[in-house]
This record gives structure tokens, sequence and C-alpha cells, in this order.
């Protein structure tokens, strides 16, 4: 992350933990808008929409301008790369472990089976960025 000159390192952790409650709050906003919509309240769902909008919009936005988290297009790939990378090499085979180890065997099939998902998608950015450079 390549923050706005003159952030203090304690102001940059609260960004970056700003943005993953903004996250959270979006995706989760989205499921529960998909979830009202199948019980065909679609009130409410329009407002987990119109709150999921404004989380992503303007609330993640803002924070990502300040954390200097969008560049170009090459350099957006190889952020994306890294990440999927970690997942796969590093964050879902622990999670399955962890998982497996505490018999907790419905976790460890989804860590291990959203893993299968990311390698494919380090695939696709792969190439993507090939493709560019």
């Amino acid at each position: 992350m390549s923050a706005a000159p003159g952030l203090h390192s304690a102001t940059k952790e609260d960004i970056l933990t700003a943005l993953r409650t903004e996250a959270f709050t979006y995706a989760r906003s989205m499921l529960y808008a998909a979830a009202a919509r199948r019980n065909g309240r679609t009130e409410i769902a329009d407002l987990f929409e119109s709150t999921a909008r404004t989380e992503l919009e303007e609330h993640f936005a803002a924070l990502a301008d300040l954390a200097g988290i969008v560049g170009d297009d090459a350099d957006n790939l190889r952020a994306a790369i890294e990440a999927e990378s970690y997942e796969i090499e590093v964050m879902y085979p622990t999670f399955a472990e962890h998982a497996t180890r505490a018999t907790d065997t419905a976790a460890a099939e989804c860590f291990t089976e959203i893993r299968r998902h990311e390698i494919d998608h380090l695939e696709a950015l792969r190439e993507a960025l090939i493709d560019i450079t």
C-alpha cells in the first residue's frame, strides 16, 4: 500500500481497518439483499443494496484513495496476483489445516474449495498481465 505522503503509521492502520470493515459491510449487505429478495421483500432488498453501494462507492472508495490502493492496470494486476498467491500458498491451506485439526470438516472443505477457485483467478490475472505488458 502506498498511502498518501505524510500519513502516520497509526492512521494507515486505521485506514486499513476501516477498509476491511467497509468491504465486509458491503458484502454482508449484498447477501442480506439477496435473502430479502428471495423472501419477497423488495423494499428491504433495495435498502440493503443502497446501503451496500454507499459503503463501496463512497466510503471504501474514499479510504482506498487515501491509502493509494489503486494504481495503473499493470500495478493493479500485480497487487491482485500477490494477494491471490498469498491466499493460495498460505492463507487457505493454513485455514484448512486448522479446521481439519479442529475436526471442523465443513470449514476445511470450504477453505479447500475456495483455494481451488483462487487458483483459477490467479491464472486469469497472470494472463491479463502478460497481455498488457
